[in-house]
């Protein structure tokens, strides 16, 4: 009997939790302000959420970990982020998942202040990263290998927060180098910073931007994370063909009224890099795991599928539903 009374205690308390979720706005996390954010924001501000039955709350967070730290706790039930943090949580044993990847580079470029001419003259120098763990993080490190260079041994990577705080951090002279993504690079080059490698031209496949979610959630509540997925499938559509609309939602996000600067931003962002159908692949994440490999020994022989799930994502395409998108 205390095993049965045990059991339906345990059925109330997940039924109350189920309602109580379901009784609240669903909240979708950011984890940067760049041009990769771009159809996310779409979604809302183009009522694709609200087409497809999600009533959402989108929260901006500073870096990837403090928005993987708001999904572990469950706090939001959608997560665009990098790759490479799904993965690092995951491999420390959190229930997370990448769906698709909107961003298949790593859309961000190595500026350094005006004086350095050569990659070797960062040798004991300073270059600003996000967080540790982020895609910033990867991208410094992706740089500084393509040269011979060694982070934390030949060049120290410094933690300043924001992608923005970046640009910041230079002109301050805290830092001689710093990973910058769009539009913050393109202020940079205004101001004189040299850039030094745009890490994207490189061509690897990287697992830059996605959607996460929890893994039960998605076992729990399927229909809610397809209609979110189809919401940003939808937003990519019409931002692909819709620039002017596009260049207004972003200068209301990165709360400028530079229209060249925008222009630039969506023609790298969006029209180059934008995946159309943002399957993720393995290529994308075996770079992943290899970039992990070098600071979390359990990363190391990982399979890179085990990281992502396109079930969804082939579900729509062979329903018609991504053709119905038009290209």
């Amino acid at each position: 009997m205390r095993k049965i009374s045990l059991a339906i205690f345990c059925l109330m308390v997940f039924a109350a939790v189920a309602q109580a979720q379901e009784g609240r706005k669903l909240r979708a996390g950011y984890a940067s302000l760049s041009g990769n954010m771009a159809p996310y924001w779409a979604a809302k501000d183009a009522g694709y959420y609200k087409k497809y039955g999600l009533d959402i709350d989108l929260v901006a967070f500073p870096s990837g970990n403090e928005g993987m730290a708001a999904m572990i706790a469950g706090e939001i039930e959608f997560l665009a982020i990098a790759g490479s943090t799904t993965a690092s949580a995951a491999i420390g044993g959190s229930d997370v998942v990448s769906l698709a990847i909107t961003t298949e580079r790593l859309v961000s470029s190595l500026m350094v202040l005006p004086t350095i001419q050569r990659a070797e003259e960062l040798r004991g120098k300073a270059v600003g990263i996000s967080r540790f763990g982020t895609s910033i993080d990867t991208a410094a490190r992706m740089a500084l290998h393509h040269y011979g260079l060694e982070a934390m041994k030949d060049v120290m990577l410094v933690q300043v927060g924001a992608v923005s705080s970046g640009l910041a951090s230079l002109r301050g002279g805290r830092i001689q180098g710093a990973i910058l993504s769009y539009p913050a690079l393109i202020q940079a080059r205004r101001e004189g910073f040299r850039e030094l490698l745009d890490i994207a031209s490189l061509g690897v496949p990287y697992a830059s931007t996605g959607i996460t979610v929890r893994k039960s959630f998605m076992n729990q509540r399927r229909d809610v994370v397809t209609s979110y997925v189809k919401s940003i499938l939808e937003a990519t559509a019409r931002i692909k063909r819709d620039k002017p609309f596009t260049i207004e939602m972003m200068m209301k996000y990165f709360r400028t009224k530079d229209r060249e600067m925008m222009d630039e931003t969506y023609e790298v962002s969006v029209t180059k890099y934008l995946k159309r159908i943002p399957i993720p692949t393995a290529e994308s994440f075996r770079t992943v795991v290899d970039e992990l490999s070098q600071v979390n020994p359990k990363a190391r022989g990982q399979d890179p599928k085990r990281f992502y799930d396109d079930s969804i994502l082939q579900e729509l395409d062979k329903s018609g539903f991504i053709a119905s998108l038009g290209k």
